[in-house]
């Protein structure tokens, strides 16, 4: 699996190429701005591309933005110092599969991983921050088990641990959420996050 890590300070740079390679994965290569994140990805078409938001010149929103719109099977994790709602919301919109906080080390290889995997996945204290915005949301519109798969969907679990979690079978799992996209007019489950966590 390769991976491009981007971001303006060379420490983090570093610090992540470290983690990365270390759990034996190959850093194809580095870039310090958005300018790089698209050069490179369109470069090497890796398959992860890890990439901080606030860059000097163009930002990794900006960048994840003309990927995604080239690329749109593209795999995009943003790892950021910022807990911002803004931030998280367009990087929903955009269609990125992730958003770490840098403090959180632990969770940068069971992150990249799963967005390999094809989940979503959102720093724990994010989702928190998120859910909070969310709580008074209108969701009448949905069943309450829709609604408990919908929050699942939002938190990032795929299928089999939706299921798990809820003591359903996937196959009744996969049910819901294609009558959820059909009932509220949406393409996939990243547009259900999105759903989910719109103010």
């Amino acid at each position: 699996m390769r991976i491009i890590i981007v971001d303006d300070d060379p420490l983090v740079v570093s610090a992540l190429t470290t983690i990365v390679e270390n759990s034996d994965y190959e850093v194809a290569a580095t870039g310090a701005n958005g300018f790089d994140a698209v050069k490179l990805y369109s470069e090497f078409k890796p398959d992860l591309l890890m990439t901080d938001i606030r860059m000097r010149e163009k930002s990794g929103l900006e960048a994840s933005g003309e990927i995604l719109k080239e690329h749109p099977d593209a795999k995009i994790l943003l790892i950021t110092t910022f807990k911002d709602d803004e931030y998280i919301h367009e990087a929903l919109n955009t269609g990125c599969r992730g958003y770490l906080l840098k403090d959180n080390l632990s969770g940068i290889i069971p992150a990249v991983e799963a967005v390999l995997s094809g989940n979503m996945v959102f720093d724990s204290n994010i989702v928190k921050s998120m859910s909070a915005h969310s709580a008074h949301r209108d969701f009448s519109d949905l069943s309450t088990r829709e609604q408990d798969i919908i929050e699942l969907v939002a938190e990032g679990y795929n299928n089999k641990e939706i299921a798990g979690s809820l003591y359903l079978s996937e196959g009744t799992v996969r049910n819901y959420i294609s009558q959820m996209l059909t009932k509220l007019d949406l393409r996939d489950r990243t547009q259900l996050a999105v759903y989910y966590y719109k103010k």
